[in-house]
């Protein structure tokens, strides 16, 4: 009889675990995560991500990001001198966490533009970002060991 007892609980026990599979139980993934960017130049990534609990979860977003700063008058003209320059580099959101409802999180994290440096403008004009583009966009759930890739995007803010 206890022999037949455990046998059974034992596959129950089976059917429960295979059940749970079945029905598409499975860890943390994104369902989307797009970019943009937004009128100060800075990289936006909106997502959303399921699977992943009820404990706090933290991300990093990174990319690549190539910003050209220029040189522009008081009418809002570039003048044609060679006053703009161009800063390629890596941009990093530090760690950032959210609190997950009902095991999803959705969100937004956002960085750069990255800096003009020490390029500045003469007296009578004013030092503006003319474009802005990022590649290379992944944000990981570093809690969960899970990544998005993010098409890359671009701006133009002033035309030359």
């Amino acid at each position: 009889m206890r022999r037949i007892l455990l046998s059974l609980v034992a596959a129950i026990a089976l059917v429960a675990f295979a059940s749970g599979s079945a029905l598409g139980t499975q860890g943390a993934h994104f369902f989307s995560a797009t970019g943009s960017i937004n009128s100060s130049g800075a990289l936006v990534v909106t997502f959303d991500e399921a699977g992943v609990g009820q404990e706090q979860v933290d991300y990093v977003l990174t990319a690549n990001a190539s910003a050209t700063y220029a040189c522009i008058n008081g009418g809002n003209n570039h003048p044609k001198a060679a006053n703009k320059a161009t800063f390629n580099g890596p941009v990093s959101s530090p760690t950032t966490s959210f609190q997950p409802e009902n095991g999803r999180v959705q969100g937004s994290i956002s960085v750069g533009p990255l800096s003009a440096g020490s390029f500045s403008c003469p007296s009578g004009q004013r030092l503006v970002l003319a474009s802005i583009s990022y590649s290379n966009i992944t944000l990981t759930d570093v809690t969960n060991n899970e990544s998005a890739s993010i098409a890359s995007v671009s701006r133009t803010f002033f035309t030359f």
